[in-house]
């Protein structure tokens, strides 16, 4: 379901400059514009029902544009493959169009017939290819009017005495202003752009179908690094989920918008769009840079960037262990901006010379003895420990010292390597389901009673996703009890093993293995950059 305020909202009151700039920019959400541009000449002058394409026409002549040629009809897409540019004399295009209004049997073949002499192209085979077998292949796509940073590049400057800078973007600093006119029914493929836009309907009908940035991961964007990176791989109309198993959510993001002529659209930059044309449409729109982006200094985009990675590092470690976007402060501080000083200061209390007051370790010790444990955590301990049992070697429980280096065998550190879905590991499960004073009175327990098995979990049992549950575990105990008792407890804990750096060494490396399966799902998901090859779908 869309969130409230990524709702689309619609204006029939054209804001002025000012409203537009402060009050409806700024939230980078697409908005409406009733009747925005009824006032221009081009409304009446270009329409195709009026003698409008008579008119452009006679306007513009035979000025040479580039037209899109598709191979994909009538589904434009982005990547050079799929298409290819070629020249074409304007004046061609529109008698075409002509020809197609008129809809009248045979009428094209007398055109083609009369007109083939005065084409841009003189190959016989190009003519049939572009208006003999699939018309509905050719595209006037972005044609410039106006660009005001390539001037040289405007085939269609005559053309703006027609149009006027739609009053919201009366103060902007505009990129350029563009032609786009389809002969038939034409839709572009799934994408964003990386301007500001907005999309005025001269002619005919448009619908547009929209996704936020935040949409990215289920459609799927072209790796970064390749062609047409701002496009998404995904086939909206039958997706295949064997492949993008994540498209099934599209719907649930996607928000529709039907434009009749004399409407606007605006569409910031990064939100995802498809247009579906109807036949004979012309639209006008206007791309300007977005004042994010225009302020940004080129010095800081390092730092940017790794800020961006991390906040979206930080949501895909929580949908990896199906925490809810929300808990992200109240119970993973070790994966924000104080990464892991907190289990750093709990490892120096462990491995601290100076242990404290002995009789108050004692004490604590005195309050879980197994005996006094309540029934929920007696039960938690006995599955922990039979979950270390079977998992691990038993004999390797039996000796009094647990090598960290040696004691590893090939399939437990590819466990260790490979393991990030909580669905398959029993125990991050179970201390996932534990309220962390729980989990501290069975940690406790088995310090006192069953030290190796405690070193045995640490050390060899946990996984990458594992070792992150019981640190942010650990995180919200630290929230429930005094300091004091926060240094007795770790104290304790990390008394067991014989190395405690050890320790803490298995517990970092594991949250960072499960750190790093979340950073290349991100690359993955997000810019299309798959590190290792495939990985696993977050569904």
């Amino acid at each position: 379901m869309v969130e409230e305020n990524l709702r689309i909202h619609t204006f029939t009151d054209i804001p002025s400059p000012q409203i537009f700039s402060s009050q409806i920019e700024p939230k980078n959400v697409p908005a409406v514009f009733k009747e925005c541009v009824k006032h221009w000449k081009a409304f009446s002058k270009w329409n195709p029902s009026n003698g409008g394409l008579i008119y452009l026409q006679e306007r513009v002549g035979s000025v040479a544009v580039e037209a899109m040629l598709s191979r994909s009809a009538p589904v434009f897409y982005g990547d050079i493959r799929s298409h290819e540019r070629v020249p074409l004399s304007f004046s061609t295009f529109i008698r075409y169009c002509l020809c197609l209004l008129e809809n009248r049997d045979g009428m094209r073949d007398d055109f083609l017939g009369s007109q083939k002499h005065s084409l841009a192209v003189s190959d016989t085979e190009q003519i049939d290819l572009l208006f003999g077998e699939a018309p509905q292949q050719f595209y006037l796509a972005q044609v410039p009017i106006l660009n005001f940073e390539k001037k040289e590049h405007m085939q269609l400057e005559c053309l703006g005495e027609d149009i006027q800078t739609p009053l919201p973007l009366e103060t902007k600093s505009l990129a350029s202003v563009n032609l786009w006119m389809n002969s038939m029914k034409a839709r572009s493929s799934t994408h964003y752009d990386p301007h500001h836009n907005l999309l005025c309907l001269v002619s005919g009908c448009k619908e547009v179908t929209l996704w936020p940035p935040s949409a990215t991961p289920y459609l799927y964007p072209r790796p970064l690094y390749g062609e047409a990176s701002n496009h998404s791989s995904v086939t909206l109309e039958e997706p295949d989920l064997s492949v993008y198993p994540r498209s099934a959510c599209l719907n649930s993001f996607s928000q529709k918008v039907v434009l009749h002529a004399g409407d606007a659209l605006f569409i910031p930059e990064g939100w995802f769009h498809q247009v579906d044309s109807e036949d004979l449409t012309i639209a006008v729109n206007f791309w300007w840079r977005s004042t994010t982006i225009s302020d940004m200094l080129e010095h800081m985009d390092a730092y940017y960037l790794r800020r961006i990675l991390k906040r979206l590092t930080d949501k895909e470690m929580n949908k990896m262990l199906h925490f809810p976007s929300s808990s992200m402060d109240k119970t993973m501080t070790c994966t924000t901006s104080q990464a892991n000083n907190a289990y750093r200061d709990h490892g120096h209390q462990g491995i601290s010379t100076n242990c404290g007051n002995k009789s108050s370790n004692d004490e604590l010790r005195s309050k879980v003895m197994l005996q006094d444990l309540e029934p929920c955590a007696s039960q938690s301990l006995n599955e922990l420990i039979s979950l270390v049992h079977d998992r691990l070697n038993p004999s390797k429980l039996t000796g009094s010292t647990y090598n960290s280096s040696a004691g590893e065998n090939d399939e437990t550190n590819k466990r260790k390597e490979d393991s990030s879905s909580i669905n398959d590991d029993p125990v991050a499960n179970l201390i996932l389901t534990l309220h962390p004073l729980t989990i501290r009175s069975v940690f406790l327990a088995m310090a006192d009673n069953f030290p190796r098995t405690l070193e045995a979990l640490v050390l060899h049992a946990l996984t990458p996703v594992g070792s992150e549950i019981l640190t942010r575990k650990f995180e919200e105990m630290d929230q429930l009890i005094s300091g004091e008792d926060q240094n007795q407890f770790y104290q304790i804990f990390y008394g067991v093993f014989d190395d405690q750096s050890a320790a803490m060494d298995a517990l970092l490396n594991g949250k960072e293995l499960f750190a790093r399966q979340a950073f290349e799902n991100v690359l993955d998901q997000y810019v299309g950059i798959n590190l290792d090859g495939p990985k696993q779908q977050i569904k």
